[in-house]
């Protein structure tokens, strides 16, 4: 089912206290908005694919219009940046989300799809969710002022709003479906809640923080953090809501009483109501996740049941990707269960250093929720969920980063009893089973779809393997523990399978494309093994780009690691008119083993999309591509990647360009790089340490590692663990070093972790202390990830226009430009 559908229409609101000033010390010039040429402009207006639900019986598919980029306005509108979030006062919903502007609907089948009616004028659709029965959909729909509630009914394929209470959509999903689909469970913007909270600019003391001896909080650097005590208030106001259950004909009956409700979800059989609420004391270290919560259980009727947990604030969970919080943790419903709960509990504190036979633990306690939990399951690693499928077979998953296994499990509820399924390495592509099969049971809650011989329908969508990327679907025997191949994509097609239509007749959903062909839904039988069905005729969304060459490429670098490349020749481009200038865009990747890292990625047959967001936007300029460059970084044993990442950077990159050049394709002395976030990261350290660019483009990155210093990417040491790999790998403490021009862009509001916008103000600043050929641009209102139809056209013109000027274009060699020709560094080889 599909929840939390989104697409880029907004309404947004900026409180940044230093943005006047920021703004002050950059603004050398002010040229306004820019468009860039045509064929690069058309990539950010060109129309939306529409996205796909199919209904929970798997008989109908909803189609959901997709909204074009926004305007900088509507990202002007009021936003407030509160404990990691970013909410619409104005609304209480998201204030930067993504949104669905039309629906229809279409039986398979059919060949047309019917618009459903009933909708408000000019629709801002989210939280798209089906019924358990299917018969109908439940929409939020976004306004200036508040969140309201429709529903869909599929038969009449008309809508209409439900009650006349505002969701309160702050703290994620505002309803989930009751399994008998004919009542929901909402947060609600409580009645009476008053008007908002006027904030003084008046301090009535200074703001406090304090640690007591001992006490360790190492955190990542997250942003958009608490700061003040009134921003506990605002915070407390906007994501306070009241539970209720609303039927479909407006009553709402109340659920316990008004709180910061992070989740409100309905058992399976729709008797109880599992709710978890964030209280005091709240953090200025830590977003809202880590927050102090209490579990409960009420009965539908709204009566207290049993409280779960009262867990404390996490301050100190181990910053690692195996660390977790101490106490019970992550409460779910059994999907396969009429109303029970488990949850999981670290066994060696959350702490990964720890040593330990069993990291975890998960006990379920069942209705009524008066006996004690029972552990039922003990995980060598970290556990990460079941998969559930009926009082037989069960299938849990548990993982551990540092050693990059996932361990699968067979489980059988009626004993608890296991049977290793997977041990493997999950950075192992290419045994990567796929997904298990799954169903709507009678609670409308998906459940592994175990057939009557005891065999389950696997789906690949990726199908790593050494021909390329081909997915494929397999059928698995859960008491041999066999596999049997029942298909797989094939030339000149990139097909994958999308869902399970009939597991027993084997006719499944997928997607088909080619270089020229967009992606649409077909349905493919597989024992009949005829020509598959196509269910939709989604048009290319930029017709005028057919023709663009592709071709998958596979070299080697100097230590013998195979590595990927996708490489992207303008329409009707000969290998007689000589070599291109070249953009190399590309995204690094930590590994464990170098048989992982040599492993064949991506598909000569996929859709040529061509999206503006990546440098595969200018092979319409004129530019050989070479996209996706795969840049593993690779430590294998006790040797940490990052112990040699800048000699592993520019070995990936040299091999990169000298596949080109061999090719006959790239012109070693035009070659532009180009990266965003831990890309923009990569290329600032190509430039720094290497003579292979004329110039770079670098967007919202990250450059001083010691603004990190409880690790960063995949890097789990500390600064004061590891200051040296830290040094060498901040290009701003190798600032004096860069010759080659670097374009730094970021949006002014970005909040990723580790990403701050004043990494790239003062990375600009100090290349400009040494004379550096560079360039920062600010982008108004803009995340890490950029959105505003303005934002997207003037990053493309600035990119463009660099490119232009220093690598398809360089100004001719003189004593001044001669450095920036060749870069700076000694480690190229």
């Amino acid at each position: 089912m599909l929840h939390n559908l989104t697409t880029r229409k907004s309404r947004l609101f900026l409180v940044i206290p230093w943005l006047a000033a920021s703004l002050a010390g950059h603004a050398q010039d002010a040229p306004g908005y820019q468009t860039p040429p045509k064929a690069l402009a058309d990539l950010v207006t060109a129309p939306l694919t529409p996205t796909v639900s199919m209904s929970t019986k798997g008989d109908m598919m909803l189609i959901l219009e997709q909204a074009a980029a926004p305007g900088i306005d509507e990202l002007a509108q009021p936003e407030l940046k509160l404990a990691g979030l970013r909410l619409n006062p104005a609304n209480n919903g998201p204030s930067r989300a993504r949104y669905i502007t039309g629906l229809k609907l279409k039986k398979l089948t059919d060949k047309d799809e019917k618009a459903i009616t009933g909708l408000p004028a000019e629709p801002l659709i989210s939280f798209v969710q089906w019924s358990p029965d299917g018969t109908k959909v439940a929409f939020a729909n976004s306004t200036d002022t508040r969140i309201d509630l429709y529903i869909a009914d599929a038969a009449s394929l008309s809508a209409q709003k439900v009650g006349s209470l505002a969701l309160n959509a702050t703290m994620g999903s505002p309803y989930y479906w009751v399994s008998d689909s004919k009542s929901l469970i909402v947060k609600t913007v409580p009645v009476g809640r008053g008007a908002a909270i006027e904030v003084s600019r008046v301090p009535s003391g200074p703001t406090t923080q304090e640690n007591v001896k001992g006490s360790r909080g190492q955190a990542p650097t997250y942003q958009d953090l608490l700061k003040s005590p009134s921003d506990e208030k605002q915070f407390a106001f906007y994501t306070t809501s009241q539970v209720v259950r609303l039927a479909l004909d407006g009553t709402a009956t109340n659920i316990g009483q008004p709180g910061i409700i992070r989740t409100a979800e309905p058992s399976p059989d729709g008797q109880y109501v599992m709710i978890e609420t964030v209280h005091t004391p709240f953090s200025y270290l830590v977003p809202v996740g880590r927050f102090p919560l209490k579990t409960e259980i009420y009965a539908m009727a709204g009566a207290l049941v049993k409280t779960l947990n009262d867990g404390p604030l996490q301050e100190a969970v181990p910053y690692s990707r195996d660390g977790a919080p101490t106490g019970p943790r992550d409460f779910n419903w059994r999907a396969d269960a009429p109303a029970s709960v488990y949850y999981t509990v670290a066994q060696d504190n959350g702490d990964p250093k720890v040593k330990a036979e069993v990291r975890d633990k998960v006990y379920l306690i069942e209705a009524p929720f008066s006996a004690q939990p029972k552990e039922i399951y003990a995980a060598q690693f970290r556990f990460e969920n079941f998969d559930w499928g009926n009082e037989s077979t069960a299938l849990a998953t548990e993982r551990w980063w540092q050693n990059r296994k996932i361990i699968t499990k067979i489980v059988s509820p009626a004993n608890w009893q296991t049977s290793v399924l997977f041990d493997r390495s999950y950075e192992d592509r290419y045994t990567n089973p796929g997904q298990p099969d799954t169903k709507h049971n009678q609670y409308g809650r998906e459940v592994l779809n175990l057939l009557p011989s005891g065999e389950i329908l696997m789906l690949n969508a990726v199908g790593s393997s050494p021909q390329g990327d081909r997915p494929f679907v397999s059928l698995l025997n859960l008491k041999t523990k066999q596999t049997r191949e029942l298909w797989r994509s094939a030339a000149p097609y990139f097909e994958r399978p999308v869902a399970v239509l009939d597991a027993a007749k084997q006719v499944i959903l997928t997607t088909r494309e080619t270089p020229d062909e967009n992606p649409n839904y077909f349905v493919r039988n597989l024992k009949a093994r005829i020509a598959p069905i196509q269910a939709t005729y989604f048009p290319h969304p930029y017709p005028q780009l057919k023709g663009i060459q592709k071709q998958q490429l596979r070299y080697k670098r100097a230590d013998g690691v195979e590595l990927t490349a996708t490489l992207y020749l303008p329409v009707g481009y000969k290998k007689e008119q000589g070599p291109l200038p070249t953009f190399l865009w590309a995204y690094p990747a930590e590994f464990k083993s170098k048989e992982a890292a040599s492993q064949v990625a991506g598909s000569p047959y996929q859709f040529n999309r061509i999206s503006y967001w990546g440098g595969a936007a200018f092979v319409t300029m004129g530019y050989a591509i070479l996209d996706n460059a795969s840049i593993p970084i690779v430590g294998e044993g006790d040797k940490e990647p990052n112990d040699t990442y800048v000699e592993q950077l520019v070995s990936s990159a040299k091999a990169a360009i000298d596949e080109g050049v061999r090719l006959g394709v790239v012109d070693s002395s035009r070659v532009g790089v180009g990266g965003h976030s831990y890309g923009a990261f990569m290329t600032a350290n190509l430039l720094t340490n290497s003579k292979l660019f004329k110039a770079g483009i670098a967007r919202s990155g990250a450059y001083n590692r010691t603004l990190t210093p409880f690790g960063f990417q995949n890097e789990q040491r500390s600064y004061w663990q590891a200051p040296d790999v830290y040094n060498k790998m901040s290009p701003f403490m190798n600032a004096d070093k860069m010759k080659t021009p670097l374009l730094l862009v970021h949006g002014e509001a970005d909040n990723n972790t580790g990403t701050f916008p004043i990494q790239s103000e003062r990375y600009y600043n100090a290349l400009k202390g040494f004379g550096a050929t560079t360039r920062l641009v600010f982008l108004p209102y803009e995340s890490h990830g950029y959105t505003a139809k303005e934002s997207l056209l003037h990053m493309l013109w600035e990119m463009n226009g660099w490119m232009d000027k220093y690598v398809k274009n360089p100004a001719p060699a003189t004593q001044s430009n001669k450095a920036g020709k060749m870069g700076g560094g000694n480690n190229e080889k």
